[in-house]
């Protein structure tokens, strides 16, 4: 629900410990949150050393109020994952659940799977905690009539839950593909990633009333050759997440919420990507905040 009591001017809100940040007339709120929490190569980063897996989401959550859970697109786990996630968070935290790879690159049995993850996060539904799932589509996926008609059967068997939609072919960079999306009440995933050729550019793209942005790093040497490294590592400079800002306020000027998520998680450049993003919002506008300050 958008706030009636709007102040001039841009503002931070202190949900708990937690970022958002609010303009007049403009933004209702962002979170701010990464691509997954359990990586052995955050201990010592973002976890203390000798740190747990087990033990992972309950310090995550003491910093974000919010996470995407992209394991899922690898495997579909039983419910008590997300029971014993769940049991960890507080009233006010939010999930997003990645679609798993049946449902968005092999597309044999995609609506099975979809099936068996809607079971997989009862736990989440319950508590309504799970605000949406997110359908990354491989660069192989292009605006073509047969894939807008798949994309209009994903949303359908998604149900109540919120569908996100993430291109990386520049063949959906087309006002008539918002329309569409937005005639499904499908949600639409802006991205920053390597400036390739047919890879999708920065936008301020939002549909469906909440906006979406994923970080994946610029590393161009990696995108298409894994031989040569880890293609998410890449640690964001200041000036690069500073030039997001301005699109962000336009993404939540249209929306009523929006997520930005880390995916660079490579040795825990998602987790100092977001602090410094956090830190470039409240700096920015000389804004002071109760938000808890993140060990990287």
């Amino acid at each position: 629900m958008r706030n009636s009591n709007r102040e001039k001017g841009l503002k931070i809100l202190t949900h708990s410990r937690f970022l958002h940040f609010n303009q007049a007339n403009d933004v209702n709120g962002v979170k701010i949150g990464t691509s997954g929490f359990s990586f052995m190569d955050w201990v010592g980063v973002f976890y203390p050393a000798g740190f747990k897996k087990e033990d992972m989401f309950a310090k995550y959550v003491e910093y974000f109020d919010t996470v995407e859970i992209n394991s899922t697109y690898y495997r579909i786990p039983q419910e008590k994952v997300f029971a014993a996630l769940e049991d960890k968070t507080s009233g006010s935290f939010e999930f997003i659940v990645k679609l798993n790879k049946e449902s968005t690159h092999e597309r044999n049995n995609a609506f099975e799977a979809i099936e068996a993850l809607q079971k997989s996060v009862t736990p989440l539904i319950k508590k309504q905690k799970l605000k949406g799932f997110l359908a990354q589509f491989p660069f192989s996926f292009r605006n073509t009539g047969e894939n807008r008609l798949f994309l209009k059967n994903v949303k359908e068997k998604c149900g109540d839950v919120p569908l996100f939609v993430e291109f990386r072919h520049s063949s959906w960079i087309k006002p008539a593909v918002y329309e569409f999306i937005e005639s499904l009440n499908v949600h639409y995933c802006c991205v920053d990633e390597p400036d390739l050729p047919g890879l999708i550019p920065h936008q301020d793209v939002s549909t469906a009333g909440t906006g979406y942005v994923r970080f994946h790093g610029r590393n161009k040497t990696t995108w298409w050759d894994s031989s040569k490294g880890d293609r998410y590592d890449y640690l964001y400079t200041k000036d690069e997440l500073t030039g997001w800002i301005e699109k962000i306020r336009e993404i939540n000027r249209k929306s009523d919420k929006t997520y930005l998520f880390f995916n660079n998680c490579y040795m825990g450049n998602a987790i100092r990507s977001a602090k410094m993003m956090a830190d470039i919002i409240k700096n920015q506008y000389n804004i002071v905040t109760v938000l808890k300050d993140i060990p990287v």
